[in-house]
């Protein structure tokens, strides 16, 4: 199977490649800065070139408050570049993988969102992915959305690197606890996602909006208190403390929702995918992590 992944050195991109080449798939991947997907000529001529068979778009402007200073670059990556994969993708009659974001939601709810729920995004962020989910609906029949949450990877910026970072060099650290969602192991979306498109592609579809993130939810706060939990039966930490605090005490430029955990029930009655309880992925993913931030006093 040839698949042309997009956003290839990001968390997600990084992970796909890495699991595809090890299942035998041939991938191409492209990122910033050579390749832009708001780049319409030069991404045709790419597809073109390589000629997959998928495309999976794992590129994205993912910078949240970022993007309430600079909302042309999020325009840019996460609805410009969407409808210029979906409008090539037609043309060349490849179907898309397209990955987005909790974030199109409001966190009005306290009950998991399905896939049809109605998008109200509260973010420049939110409000631009959501904007490239309808081109992809608009423009391309044969697609999947597939919806993740709280990403976090082995590699790259996330909140698990941040808080091990933290934990070495505080001993009190105040976190969020009144925002609650379902974090997500980049690995384990990667699994989850050739999985989708290989059965897409088999049976040609099914074909619209899915969910996919790490079973069970939690907040901020309770994240952060597992990473630590687990961390420290591998490694010393400086933090003795971690102190529960509200939004309103750690104002952001973009809003975030309040609740925004994702129902994958439709996910796996499709495809037979069934996700993994988060604390299990973390507890997988966390010895490489550690290994970016040994311990001061051994080095």
């Amino acid at each position: 199977m040839k698949i042309f992944v997009t956003g290839a050195k990001g968390q997600l991109g990084r992970e796909l490649i890495q699991q595809g080449s090890k299942d035998g798939l041939h991938l191409q991947g492209i990122d910033l800065p050579e390749h832009d997907i708001a780049d319409s000529a030069s991404l045709k001529a790419l597809i073109e070139k390589y000629s997959p068979e998928l495309v999976l778009n794992a590129a994205a402007f993912t910078m949240v408050d970022k993007a309430e200073a600079e909302p042309q670059l999020a325009e840019a990556g996460n609805h410009i570049g969407p409808a210029n994969l979906s409008e090539i993708c037609k043309k060349q009659k490849v179907p898309l993988i397209h990955i987005s974001t909790d974030f199109v939601f409001d966190g009005e709810r306290r009950t998991p969102y399905l896939p049809d729920e109605p998008m109200n995004p509260l973010s420049v962020y939110g409000r631009t992915k959501a904007a490239g989910e309808e081109a992809v609906r608009e423009l391309l029949p044969r697609h999947l959305i597939v919806r993740t949450s709280w990403l976090y990877a082995s590699n790259g910026a996330n909140f698990v690197a941040t808080m091990l970072r933290l934990g070495r060099e505080h001993k009190k650290i105040r976190v969020v606890s009144d925002q609650f969602g379902s974090p997500t192991c980049a690995a384990d979306l990667a699994t989850a996602l050739l999985s989708m498109g290989r059965q897409v592609l088999k049976n040609d579809g099914p074909w619209g909006t899915y969910h996919f993130c790490g079973s069970g939810i939690t907040s901020w706060h309770g994240f952060a208190m597992a990473i630590f939990e687990q961390a420290k039966s591998h490694t010393a930490l400086a933090v003795e403390e971690v102190e529960p605090i509200t939004t309103s005490e750690y104002p952001t430029p973009a809003r975030r929702p309040a609740y925004s955990a994702l129902d994958c029930s439709w996910t796996t009655k499709d495809f037979g995918i069934v996700p993994r309880l988060w604390q299990e992925s973390l507890e997988e993913t966390l010895p490489n992590m550690l290994a970016r931030y040994p311990d001061p006093k051994e080095s």
